[in-house]
C-alpha cells in the first residue's frame, strides 16, 4: 500500500463506519436485540478507529518506514474485514460461529500497530532534537 491508498482505504472505512454506525442506531434498533445491538456497535467502534489508523499511516508516511506503514495497513484493512465484518455478520445473523472469526482480526490489529511501532523504532531521522 503507498499513501494515496491509505487514505482512500481510510476516508472509505470511516464512510462505512459512520453509515453502520447510524443504521445500527436507526435501523436495526427495533430489529436487534440490545446484545446483537452491542456486538455490531462493537464492530463499528473498531472499524472507525483503524480507519483513523489508516488516515495517520498516510500522514506519517514520509516520516517513518514506509515498508512497515504499507504492512501495518495492509494489516488494518484485513483487521476491520475479519473483526468488524464477523461482528456484523453475527450481529445480523446470530451464527455464533462467526464469532470464531473475530479474534483472527483483534490479532491483525495488534500485528499493524507492531508494525507502526516497529516504524517508529526503525526510523532514522532526526527526532528535531538539537
Amino acid at each position: 500500500m503507498n499513501d494515496r491508498q491509505l487514505l482512500v482505504a481510510g476516508a472509505a472505512n470511516m464512510f462505512i463506519a459512520i453509515a453502520a454506525g447510524a443504521f445500527g442506531a436507526h435501523g436495526l434498533k427495533n430489529m436487534l436485540s440490545p446484545e446483537m445491538l452491542a456486538i455490531w456497535q462493537t464492530g463499528v467502534t473498531y472499524q472507525a478507529s483503524h480507519g483513523l489508523g489508516l488516515l495517520l499511516l498516510a500522514v506519517l508516511w514520509d516520516r517513518f518506514g514506509r515498508r512497515q506503514l504499507s504492512w501495518a495497513g495492509a494489516l488494518m484493512l484485513l483487521g476491520i474485514v475479519l473483526f468488524s465484518g464477523s461482528l456484523y455478520l453475527l450481529a445480523l445473523t446470530g451464527v455464533r460461529m462467526l464469532g470464531a472469526v473475530t479474534p483472527f482480526g483483534g490479532v491483525a490489529f495488534l500485528a499493524a500497530w507492531a508494525m507502526v511501532m516497529w516504524a517508529g523504532v526503525r526510523s532514522r531521522r532526526d527526532s528535531g532534537a538539537a
